[in-house]
């Protein structure tokens, strides 16, 4: 059995290939990742620009000036302003390349074609000078970044239509058990309605991933080997949720076995998800996660998207950790690493209640996970503690 810490630096350091790239429309570019670096190809902005709606002004020694027209955002117009004199301006609008400061509007009294000032104007006050955001071919984004919607936003104000980013891998997502029915059917003792599909995939497409199969088998040895050998001829990573165990219905270790995949970890020291299972077979990865949906998730958050994320050449693979002062007391008898869903508010952070493996109530109200190392059995109120962010919606 490995550390937590083990268990993540093996993840670290696994060598992935490299996959194909393909050229995309900015506009369906939402959560992928870029094969090769992006230089603006103009100025942003492109011209001298207002930051608010008021008066460009060429500065005097007097607080009195003279309007001579107006400029709104679109117009091409440069007057000639000489000192003393001003031009009705609105934000966004190109300032004259003779004006030296803006004015805003609530700071200037206006009487017919002449303006008074409140105050003396500082030279450039409110003006966004020409490729002040980003120079023309300066990077603008990296290789290797992820593409959210500010990110989107900024590539096609350079005026850019296609990028060239990753093809995604191709994830399969397995759930075994034969306690689990779908969602519609009639309940009876023993059995419970699966939910671990659902999770997976959701955590998938939330990272811009959409499995291409979501396969559920019974607990049955050859059922388990003939579904594990199909997913990793046609996948990059194969999540599978159940069976990993060693009790007497658990197939999917065996079924490793018989298909010799590489075991690269099992077993973490760590709760919950001690069962954790990672692999591999040619290029193909695998993760075996515990059947408790908490569980599930919890794996998922912690190591699966740091490895999906490294799959996909995403520069920053791990979810955002920092330390935060906890909002109260917490105690434990549990030696193991211990991740706790948790909730962020004010700046602390709160553990939440029901924290058994399979309880998912808790996680739906929760931020972020608190991670206790092994051995952390007594935490007081604002101490600092471990927290993982976990990814908004």
């Amino acid at each position: 059995m490995i550390s937590v810490e083990q268990a993540l630096e093996f993840i670290k350091n696994e060598e992935v290939k490299t996959f194909n790239t393909e050229s995309i429309e900015v506009k369906k570019a939402l959560n992928r990742v870029l094969s090769s670096s992006i230089k603006a190809p103009i100025d942003l902005p492109p011209y001298r620009q207002s930051s608010m709606d008021g008066y460009a002004i060429n500065i005097s020694g007097d607080l009195s000036y003279e309007v001579l027209g107006e400029i709104k955002a679109g117009d091409n117009k440069n007057y000639n302003l000489l000192p003393g004199t001003s031009v009705r301006i609105f934000t966004g609008a190109a300032v004259p390349d003779s004006a030296n400061a803006v004015v805003i509007q609530e700071k200037v009294k206006r009487n017919k074609n002449f303006i008074m000032l409140e105050n003396f104007p500082l030279e450039n006050q409110n003006i966004r000078e020409k490729g002040s955001q980003i120079k023309n071919g300066s990077i603008s984004f990296k290789k290797g970044n992820k593409l959210n919607p500010a990110g989107l936003g900024f590539i096609q104000s350079l005026g850019i239509q296609k990028i060239n980013v990753y093809n995604k891998p191709l994830v399969t997502v397995i759930v075994t058990g034969n306690e689990l029915i779908p969602p519609g059917n009639t309940l009876s003792k023993g059995k419970i309605y699966e939910s671990n599909s659902l999770i997976l995939s959701a955590g998938l497409e939330q990272n811009g991933i959409k499995p291409q199969l979501i396969k559920e088998i019974p607990d049955n040895l050859d059922a388990t080997e003939k579904v594990l050998r199909k997913a990793f001829d046609n996948s990059d990573l194969v999540l599978i949720s159940g069976g990993i165990s060693v009790g007497d219905y658990d197939f999917v270790g065996k079924a490793m076995k018989n298909l010799k995949v590489q075991e690269i970890f099992y077993k973490v020291f760590q709760r919950p998800g001690k069962p954790l299972y990672f692999g591999k077979k040619d290029k193909t990865y695998c993760f075996g996660l515990p059947g408790n949906p908490a569980s599930t998730l919890t794996c998922f958050y912690v190591y699966v998207i740091p490895f999906l994320n490294k799959l996909c050449h995403n520069s920053n693979i791990e979810l955002v950790r920092n330390f935060i002062p906890i909002s109260h007391n917490y105690s434990s008898n549990e030696t193991r690493g211990l991740f706790l869903k948790a909730f962020i508010n004010n700046k602390k952070v709160t553990i939440l209640d029901y924290q058994n493996s399979s309880t998912l109530i808790s996680f739906a109200k929760a931020n972020a996970l608190v991670y206790l190392p092994k051995n952390s059995q007594s935490i007081q109120k604002n101490d600092l503690v471990e927290v993982i962010h976990l990814p908004l919606i």
